[in-house]
């Protein structure tokens, strides 16, 4: 972290817990970018994070108040803080597991309510740190370590859930597009009600280790190959886009 943005960060910190190419410490510092740009104030926000390695982007990184929460129940932790204190900014970032999976009722129901919540998912479409098993988010065909064969159920699309549920705003962007994920965080931080982005993250440990990407610049690449925007995407066929992962705003409330 450049000198001048580790005012973000608790003192004493020397280092990640992310695996070398995870894509999690990229979008930590979009994240407190994002922060800095904004001049919002730490001390008027609260983090909330669940059980897994995103989880860990805000606890202990972060120099404000975090709430590092039991599996699947970050949104609900995150909805009482809210509740109890409406002037908190609150923002909950973590994993496609937690946050889909395990939690993904809480998820619907946040997103129903519209309740006033910056959402931040940052998905590699596996369960990264409890063994590699199959999320609700892996593509067809992905092989893990409970689908040896490959995955024969189609994912979920978290963002077209969230905006059939209610949500305000709701995005989604890969790591390798920083400048575009970033600009949708400041927007969302800045979006009344429900907010939700999906961020795509390499897993080169258990997501490339399964699928052949043996390394993680070619997770990047394979990244950089799949995601899409929607501009690009409206022009293709079901045939073309078989395989590509589309990116960019799909639902953008007014402040």
């Amino acid at each position: 972290m450049v000198r001048d943005m580790q005012r973000y960060l608790r003192p004493g910190l020397t280092s990640t817990p992310f695996c070398p190419g995870c894509g999690h410490g990229i979008l930590m510092g979009l994240i407190l970018r994002a922060i800095d740009q904004l001049e919002l104030n730490m001390d008027e926000m609260l983090f909330v994070s669940g059980i897994g390695c995103a989880a860990w982007i805000p606890s202990p990184h972060f120099n404000a108040d975090t709430l590092h929460i039991l599996h699947g129940r970050a949104i609900p932790a995150a909805t009482g803080a809210k509740m109890f204190n409406p002037q908190l900014r609150v923002v909950v970032v973590s994993g496609d597991g937690d946050l889909a999976d395990i939690g993904g009722n809480h998820l619907i129901h946040a997103a129903r309510r519209n309740m006033d919540l910056t959402v931040i998912c940052a998905s590699n479409m596996i369960y990264g740190m409890t063994g590699g098993q199959v999320s609700s988010t892996t593509s067809v065909g992905a092989f893990t370590h409970t689908t040896t064969q490959g995955n024969p159920y189609q994912p979920f699309d978290l963002c077209q859930i969230v905006i059939a549920a209610g949500a305000t705003y709701v995005a989604r962007y890969s790591v390798t597009q920083p400048f575009a994920l970033m600009a949708s965080i400041k927007k969302a931080l800045q979006t009344h009600g429900f907010c939700f982005i999906e961020v795509l993250s390499p897993c080169p440990t258990q997501y490339g280790r399964h699928n052949q990407l043996d390394t993680p610049a070619d997770m990047i690449k394979d990244l950089m190959d799949r995601c899409i925007t929607r501009s690009k995407a409206k022009d293709l066929s079901p045939e073309e886009l078989k395989g590509k992962i589309v990116t960019g705003e799909f639902a953008s409330g007014a402040n």
